[in-house]
């Protein structure tokens, strides 16, 4: 599949267009990214922590950050005493867009395996970054600790992930910077054009209709 580039003008208006939208709400959510918001989110950086919180998860987050974007990563958003699964299943529903980082135990971990049903049941866009994994590697090993109606649902979005394009990035030889900076276009563009639709959608409801 082919993704379409878009040029650096269009990536610095979209980048000046968020910065114009942000409320003061937002504005001290960057200064104390501890505060609480209910407000949609631009990117849900899904990962298993202790293989990438220190490196791609965290990395991104601070680039898309110092992009007047507003990505969501557990440990940057949330607070001691927040409810875990109230505020992560919020944070995806309002999102726009999804970065799931796969990695060698992302699917050890219940949570990480939720929150990609989640993306996958609320249709969101879903853009995989593959460290140090292949997508044929991809799979679920029940302890039988796991709900066969959580099992199903993990099976179903796992499926959907391996087949939808992403990125690869391989620790031992890679560049982090340019994985992240990859990763952060690919998040620029695709937001551009949801907001392109998202205006042609507007667009054609405010046309009256011809009689």
């Amino acid at each position: 599949m082919h993704m379409q580039r878009y040029s650096s003008a269009a990536i610095m208006n979209l980048h000046r267009n968020f910065l114009a939208r942000q409320t003061p709400i937002m504005k001290t959510k960057m200064v104390n990214p501890f505060i609480e918001s209910k407000k949609a989110c631009d990117v849900f950086i899904n990962h298993r922590g202790i293989d990438t919180k220190r490196t791609i998860a965290t990395l991104l987050y601070d680039h898309l950050s110092w992009l007047n974007l507003q990505p969501f990563l557990d440990n940057k958003n949330m607070k001691p005493g927040d409810k875990l699964f109230d505020n992560i299943d919020s944070a995806i529903r309002n999102c726009k867009i999804g970065v799931t980082v796969f990695s060698p135990n992302y699917c050890k971990s219940y949570f990480c395996l939720h929150e990609l049903a989640l993306f996958m049941e609320s249709k969101k866009k879903v853009i995989p970054i593959f460290c140090d994994i292949k997508p044929s590697e991809l799979r679920i090993v029940s302890d039988g600790n796991v709900p066969l109606k959580d099992l199903e649902r993990f099976n179903l979005a796992l499926e959907e992930a391996k087949y939808t394009v992403g990125l690869t990035f391989n620790s031992s030889k890679g560049n982090l910077s340019e994985i992240v900076k990859n990763a952060s276009e690919i998040v620029i563009e695709s937001l551009i054009e949801m907001e392109s639709e998202q205006k042609m959608i507007e667009s054609s409801r405010n046309t009256p209709m011809a009689l």
